[in-house]
C-alpha cells in the first residue's frame, strides 16, 4: 500500500510537539467540537460546503504517538463518500538533533483516490506549516468552519470541477 505520509522537523522537544498535536484547534480547525486528547474521545468539525468529519482518538502515547480513527466523513469534492471512513491517522514523534520529527501517515489515503491531491496538499500544509508554527511560535494557521485557509481554496476548486463535470453529464 502507498498510504499518504508526510513529515516535518519542528524546533521543539517531543513534549512540546506532542502538546501541539493534541491542540487540534490550534493547528487544524478552530471549529473542532469535542475532546481531542484522550483515548475514546470523539471530535469533529465541518468546513461549510467542503468537509465534515468525526474522528475517534484510539491511541495517546505521551511524547511518542497519537492515533485517530475516522468514523464519519463527507467531502463535497468527491463522488465516493467512503473515502477516509475507516482510515487511521497516525502521528509519530522522533527526537532529533534539530528538535522533533513528526511523521504523519494516513492509512487508507492513497494515490488514485478522488481526494488524494486535495487531502495530501492539506496535510502537508497543516502538518508542515500550521502545526510547526503552533509548536515553535504558539500560533498555527488552522482552518475555520468558513474555509479560509489555503487548503480550502484547493478543495473549493475540486468541488467546482466536480459540479461542472456532473452538470455536463460527464463521468
Amino acid at each position: 500500500m502507498n498510504d499518504f505520509s508526510t513529515s516535518t522537523t519542528i524546533d521543539g522537544s517531543p513534549a512540546e510537539v506532542f502538546a501541539a498535536i493534541l491542540d487540534t484547534r490550534g493547528w487544524w480547525n478552530t471549529a473542532i467540537e469535542g475532546p481531542t486528547a484522550h483515548v475514546g474521545a470523539e471530535f469533529g468539525f465541518e468546513v461549510a460546503g467542503l468537509h465534515r468529519t468525526r474522528i475517534r482518538v484510539t491511541e495517546v502515547s505521551p511524547n511518542q504517538r497519537v492515533e485517530w480513527l475516522v468514523v464519519e466523513n463527507e467531502f463535497s469534492f468527491t463522488t465516493d463518500q467512503s473515502e477516509w471512513v475507516g482510515d487511521r491517522i497516525v502521528f509519530e514523534l522522533q527526537p532529533t538533533h534539530d528538535g522533533t520529527t513528526v511523521n504523519l501517515t494516513q492509512h487508507g489515503l492513497m494515490p488514485g483516490q478522488e481526494c488524494y491531491d486535495v487531502c495530501s496538499n492539506a496535510w502537508n500544509f497543516f502538518v508542515g506549516e500550521s502545526l510547526r508554527l503552533l509548536a515553535e511560535h504558539g500560533q498555527g494557521k488552522p482552518e475555520s468552519n468558513t474555509g479560509q485557509a489555503e487548503p480550502a481554496k484547493r478543495a473549493r476548486a475540486a468541488a467546482d470541477a466536480l459540479g461542472q463535470k456532473a452538470a455536463s453529464g460527464s463521468t
